[in-house]
């Protein structure tokens, strides 16, 4: 069984025990969280749209992704900016779909 659930503004489509980076979720490592906004629930050829499904899971870690570089540059010019990023993420796992 899947479903498709929106996390911090984000879509994502999610099984049971799938671990995923989402944005960066309000809460300590260990705890439990649930999203209720699932938009579509599936499997063995039933699909259904909305629904009261809730989608429960457990925040395992708070990190940062990758650096991203932005380097602009206008020839002839003399011109130069860098600029790094680097987004703030959470580990969450998909510990039930109900």
């Amino acid at each position: 069984m899947f479903a498709i659930v929106t996390i911090a503004g984000q879509q994502f489509k999610v099984k049971q025990n799938d671990e995923l980076f989402v944005h960066r979720l309000s809460g300590n490592a260990g705890d439990s969280v649930e999203f209720s906004e699932v938009l579509m629930t599936g499997g063995e050829g039933n699909v259904t749209l909305g629904g009261s499904v809730k989608v429960q899971a457990e925040i395992l870690d708070h990190l940062k992704g990758d650096k991203v570089i932005v380097f602009k540059k206008k020839r002839r010019k003399g011109y130069q900016k860098m600029n790094g990023h680097r987004q703030s993420l959470t580990k969450i796992r998909i510990n039930a779909i109900a």
